[in-house]
């Protein structure tokens, strides 16, 4: 059975190796994580081409959204953006916050940290940084991000609760968020679960929907919206690497569902006159607080 850090070394074995494809190998398989299928086209990826901003040398093509679309970054914030890979999204996000703003990328993966910092190097931007860590534990200070970005990656982190909490904690009074991410409705069969390579391909490490905005509503986010969602349809040829012919009838015949939703929320915001009274209260060595 997996356990917390044996999927985090298959997830950071595996993405180093993807930090080393070219895009096109990533973009004929699932996420990335091989490849997978005959039919050509990509299960996952939603298209960057006419996004301004889009750095084609920072896309490896393992996206299963566009967050940046609904996470009004304005000019001046500063962006979070978790499991930054090559750095695609962080440059998005950097051509709306401008140079008066801050990009930072975090990601697992030493090779995609590199790859993300000479991308950086390549394109002049001063103001995009990327840091290796584990989202489970930012390597960020708390209430510093107006805007947290992911694309396809909190599916992968064994802990979606820990992650959520730390994502609240670094982010401003009033911060918000938009993940795009795989998600399930229905259960998958165990042998895709169990299988590294589709963990690393963005679909066993998927947890049910409702369970999945569940966390979001329980840590105290407000208006958590799904702004858009689309369904995954898995190829015979992928499933066939899997389970059987029967098992492949009896899935389908279940109507178990695999999607792709890009969801937002937002950290409640503290009221001026709120945030003045607790401070009264904690300097009066009163036990109010």
């Amino acid at each position: 059975m997996n356990t917390g850090e044996n999927i985090k070394r298959t997830v950071r074995e595996k993405y180093a190796e993807i930090a080393m494809q070219d895009k096109t190998t990533n973009a004929s398989s699932c996420c990335g994580a091989g490849g997978c299928s005959t039919e050509v086209y990509n299960i996952m990826t939603d298209d960057y081409a006419q996004v301004e901003g889009y750095a084609p040398d920072a896309d490896l093509g393992l996206g299963c959204g566009l967050p940046t679309q609904f996470a009004g970054i304005k000019p001046g914030d500063t962006v979070l953006d978790l499991g930054s890979g090559a750095g695609n999204d962080c440059f998005v996000a950097r051509n709306e916050t401008g140079p008066d703003g801050r990009v930072i990328g975090v990601d697992f993966t030493p090779e995609m940290i590199a790859k993300a910092k000479e991308n950086a190097r390549k394109l002049g931007y001063d103001n995009v940084e990327f840091r290796q860590g584990d989202i489970e534990q930012l390597p960020l200070s708390a209430n510093m991000v107006d805007v947290v970005v992911s694309n396809c990656v909190l599916n992968l982190v064994p802990d979606k609760r820990k992650a959520f909490s730390e994502m609240h904690r670094v982010m401003k009074s009033g911060g918000h968020f938009s993940i795009s991410d795989v998600v399930l409705r229905g259960e998958l069969p165990g042998k895709l679960r169990e299988a590294a390579e589709m963990y690393a391909g963005c679909v066993s490490g998927a947890m049910q929907e409702s369970d999945y905005l569940g966390i979001i509503h329980d840590l105290g986010f407000e208006q958590v919206t799904v702004q858009k969602r689309k369904p995954i349809i898995l190829p015979d040829d992928i499933l066939a690497r899997y389970i059987s012919a029967e098992e492949i009838a009896a899935f389908k015949a279940a109507g178990t569902g695999i999607f792709s939703i890009t969801v937002s929320a937002a950290k409640p915001a503290v009221r001026p006159e709120k945030a003045e009274l607790k401070a009264a209260c904690c300097g009066s060595g009163s036990n109010c607080c």
